[in-house]
């Protein structure tokens, strides 16, 4: 089968773990098999490589993603080459969807009558999910609708989903009306009528959505969408495709579903209280503490809370309350003060005026692009590993206690011949992460 993934979106209501490089998906918070931690997006992509080996999965995501991607895609799948389909710029989820089902055809070759099944990246699902999946799959192949949609069997009367109502109770039924987001207490009406979640899981088959792209954006090529992609229409897939469309069909799903969008409903689903350096006393009810900093964070006497602390700030909230975050991060300062790479990963340790201080991690046999900077020196300082510079054509090898001097101007770059941590320190008056010069 071929599967859609959608990883896009900053998560900011989960901050300071999840910034626009960094998305929540992406955040390491879920003990895997092996007791390290893995984030939504390795569960997801492992669970269905697991239920269906064969599935071909392309993930539609933005420029911003595509390391971390790659990078938490190797640490499970060594070797394997994700398919992205990459958005320009963000234009909302029909846009979206449309490149991608555009990339299947133009790029992997699918067949206009393949099922594709289209999903988030980041609800929080067991085994029985991804086996629903697949039988979201199969049913868009057996019946003549032109959308089947995944209904979640809903646990209490919720403003935060569309509501779709079935013919029947049957566990496959053709949908008689989808409702967007309504009231709760008309949310609670629905759910008397049968009403299930619509959690942004469907399927179809591939023609259905590249002709809906035709006609309604205009373009049934991917490379000359993406080209002007950012000239497309701004709309949702629901309100483009699904309120328009009346042969759909519903498969009904009553496992485990949660939607991971604020720290309540994420602190729900941890496994434990703690993740990274942290101390609850005896008289805390209820405190959840996630920390990527390598100082600890002790709480004493607190109830309904949670403590969270990275490069990019702290955070102490009481949970209901954490669901507000957005309006108040949306004032910070943007500077992204970690991220994971391809290549590894940064950290920021100390930022001034005039001068920038970075941890880098480079992973064996990974390296920078080969680039200058106009308008700042910089110097690494290397702690562990060893590796080969590059600096104006001249090379040579550096390891623990090296330092290389870097002015404005000059071509550079280091390759990692083991794991490789250095100290990048950029000194000048005008240090912008834009002042980059790419060579081959």
């Amino acid at each position: 089968m071929n599967v859609i993934l959608l990883s896009g979106g900053s998560g900011k209501r989960l901050w300071p773990l999840s910034n626009d490089v960094r998305s929540k998906q992406f955040i390491r918070i879920f003990k895997g098999r092996d007791g390290s931690y893995e984030s939504m997006f390795q569960r997801m992509y492992r669970g269905i490589r697991e239920v269906c080996p064969d599935a071909k999965i392309t993930i539609a995501t933005s420029k911003t993603q595509v390391s971390g991607i790659n990078n938490q895609l190797a640490e499970i799948f060594p070797g394997e080459e994700a398919n992205l389909s990459v958005e320009p710029c963000r234009r909302d989820t029909f846009p979206a969807i449309a490149l991608a089902s555009l990339y299947l055809k133009d790029v992997m070759g699918a067949s206009p009558d393949e099922p594709v099944v289209v999903c988030p990246v980041d609800p929080y699902v067991e085994n029985d999910y991804f086996k629903a999946l697949k039988k979201l799959s199969d049913t868009t192949e057996s019946t003549d609708s032109n959308l089947v949609l995944m209904g979640i069997d809903p646990s209490y009367p919720s403003a935060k989903y569309g509501y779709i109502i079935p013919e029947s109770k049957d566990e496959v039924s053709k949908v008689s009306e989808f409702k967007e987001k309504p009231d709760e207490e008309t949310a609670a009406e629905y759910i008397s009528r049968g009403a299930l979640w619509n959690g942004g899981v469907f399927a179809y088959r591939l023609r259905f959505v590249t002709d809906r792209t035709k006609e309604i954006l205009g373009y049934d090529n991917y490379y000359k969408f993406r080209e002007e992609y950012s000239e497309a229409k701004k709309i949702s897939f629901d309100y483009a495709v699904v309120e328009n469309e009346s042969d759909i069909s519903v498969v009904r799903f009553s496992g485990s579903w949660k939607d991971l969008g604020t720290w309540n409903t994420l602190t729900e689903a941890m496994e434990e209280n703690v993740v990274g350096s942290g101390v609850l006393s005896d008289s805390c009810e209820n405190v959840h503490i996630v920390n990527n900093l390598d100082i600890p964070i002790f709480c004493m006497g607190i109830k309904d809370a949670v403590v969270s602390a990275s490069p990019d700030g702290i955070l102490v909230s009481d949970k209901h309350e954490s669901s507000y975050i957005k309006p108040y991060v949306d004032k910070f300062d943007d500077r992204v003060m970690f991220a994971e790479k391809s290549w590894g990963s940064y950290r920021v340790i100390d930022a001034e005026d005039e001068s920038l201080t970075i941890k880098v991690t480079l992973n064996k046999g990974h390296k920078m692009y080969y680039h200058s900077h106009e308008r700042r020196d910089e110097s690494w300082n290397v702690i562990l590993g060893r590796g080969k510079v590059m600096l104006d054509g001249k090379e040579w090898e550096v390891g623990p206690g090296d330092v290389v001097q870097i002015p404005a101007g000059a071509k550079h770059t280091i390759t990692a011949l083991s794991e490789l941590q250095l100290i990048e320190v950029q000194f000048g008056k005008d240090i912008d992460v834009n002042d980059k010069i790419k060579y081959d």
